[in-house]
C-alpha cells in the first residue's frame, strides 16, 4: 500500500528512456515526487504518457537536452529538488566508437552544465546512471567496485571521465553525495507489459534484438563472435532485470536521505562523498544461453548468424554486488526466465514499441 505522503522531490535526467521509465515507477511506488527532464533523442513522449497511465498521476515532464543550461536553471529555479538520478546519455557502444566526440559532448559536457546548475541551486545529492564498461576487459571475475577501471570504447570512457569528474568534485567540496551506480546488463520490461525498451530503428542491445527477430520484426539475430574463451564461445554477461535495476535507485535514494539526515542532526556522520556500486545479479549468462532461454519462455524460434567480435566488446564481464547489498540492502530478486518472459510480453504486445501504426 502506497504511503498518503509524498517523499522528496526528484529530478530525473532521461527519465522517458528504456531504465528512467521504469525507475519513475518505482519512485512513485516509494512515496517520491518526480519531474522527468529528456530531449526525447532516443526515447518517446508515449513512454512517459503509459508511466502515467501506470500510477494514475500525470508526470510532470520537460522536453529539453541536459547541455541546455538556460532550460536547467528555469526547472531547477521552479522546484525544490532533494535530488537528482542523471540518466540522460547516449549508450549505443557501436556508435560511440564511429563518433566519439558525439558521445564526450552529450555524456561528459551534459553532466558538467547539470553539476553546474545543481552547484548553483545548492542541489549536492546525485545517483548517476554509470556502467559496468568502466571497468574494461577485467582482470578478475566477480568485478568489484575496487576492481582497476580501464575503457575499450568511447561510450565507457564517457561514463569513466564523469566518475573520474564526481570523485574529483568531492574532493573539491565535501557537502556533495554523489552515487554512482554501475549497471551491468539491463533487460527485461515492466510486468504490466506497457513500457520496455524500444531503441530507434536497429537495436544496439542484444535483448531487443532477439525479441524483435521473435516477434518477427527482424529476420535474425546477429551474433558478434564464437571464439570468445567462454562456456560456449560467445560472451558473457550479468543481465539483471530492469525493475530490479529501478529499485536499486529507488534504495540509493533512500540511502541518501537517511545519510544527509543523520548529518544534520550529527557531527558524527561524514557525508558521502563519491561512492560507486555496482548493480547486477553476481551471475554470467552467455548471449546463446539467453537466447535459448527466450526461446523457451516465448515458444519462438530465435534464427542466428555469427558475425565478426564488435570493436571495443570483451569476453565476461559479471559483478559482485555485495556492496549493494551491505550498504543498500538491495539485491536482484528476478531470473533469466523472469527476464525473458517480461520482455516477451512487452514487444508481443507492443511489436511496433511506441509507435503507433495507422
Amino acid at each position: 500500500m502506497l504511503e498518503n505522503f509524498m517523499k522528496s522531490k526528484i529530478l530525473v535526467t532521461g527519465g522517458a528512456g528504456y531504465i528512467g521509465t521504469h525507475t519513475c515507477i518505482a519512485l512513485y511506488e516509494a512515496g517520491y515526487d518526480v519531474v522527468v527532464y529528456d530531449n526525447l533523442s532516443n526515447s518517446s513522449r508515449e513512454a512517459i504518457n503509459r508511466v502515467s497511465t501506470l500510477i494514475g498521476q500525470t508526470i510532470e515532464f520537460i522536453e529539453s537536452d541536459i547541455r541546455d543550461a538556460e532550460v536547467l536553471k528555469q526547472v531547477f529555479a521552479s522546484h525544490e529538488f532533494f535530488g537528482v538520478i542523471h540518466f540522460a546519455g547516449l549508450k549505443a557502444v557501436g556508435e560511440s566508437v564511429s563518433k566519439p566526440l558525439l558521445y564526450y559532448n552529450n555524456n561528459v559536457g551534459g553532466t558538467i552544465t547539470l553539476l553546474e546548475v545543481m552547484a548553483e541551486y545548492n542541489v549536492k545529492n546525485l545517483v548517476f546512471s554509470s556502467s559496468a564498461t568502466v571497468y574494461g576487459d577485467p582482470e578478475n571475475l566477480p568485478i568489484n567496485e575496487g576492481s582497476p577501471r580501464s575503457c575499450t570504447n568511447p561510450y565507457g570512457q564517457s561514463k569513466l571521465a564523469v566518475e573520474y569528474i564526481l570523485e574529483d568534485l568531492a574532493i573539491s567540496d565535501n557537502s556533495w553525495n554523489l552515487i554512482a551506480l554501475r549497471y551491468f546488463n539491463p533487460v527485461g520490461a515492466h510486468s504490466s507489459g506497457q513500457i520496455g525498451e524500444d531503441p530507434n530503428d536497429i537495436p544496439n542491445n542484444l535483448m531487443p534484438y532477439i525479441s524483435q527477430v521473435a516477434v518477427g520484426k527482424l529476420d535474425k539475430l546477429s551474433i558478434f563472435g564464437n571464439d570468445y574463451p567462454t562456456v560456449d564461445g560467445t560472451g558473457v554477461r550479468d543481465f539483471i532485470h530492469v525493475t530490479d535495476l529501478a529499485q536499486g535507485h529507488v534504495a540509493a535514494l533512500n540511502y541518501l536521505e537517511q545519510r544527509t539526515s543523520s548529518i544534520n542532526h550529527s557531527d558524527m556522520t561524514k557525508p558521502v562523498g563519491f561512492l560507486p556500486i555496482n548493480l547486477g545479479t553476481g551471475k554470467g549468462t552467455s548471449v546463446l544461453e539467453l537466447v535459448f532461454a527466450f526461446s523457451d519462455v516465448s515458444r519462438q524460434a530465435i534464427p542466428y548468424q555469427f558475425t565478426d567480435r564488435r570493436a571495443g566488446d570483451i569476453a565476461s564481464c559479471y559483478a559482485s554486488a555485495d556492496k549493494a547489498k551491505t550498504l543498500l540492502g538491495w539485491q536482484a530478486e528476478l531470473s533469466i526466465a523472469d527476464m525473458c518472459r517480461d520482455t516477451w510480453r512487452w514487444q508481443s504486445m507492443n511489436p511496433n514499441g511506441y509507435t503507433k501504426v495507422v
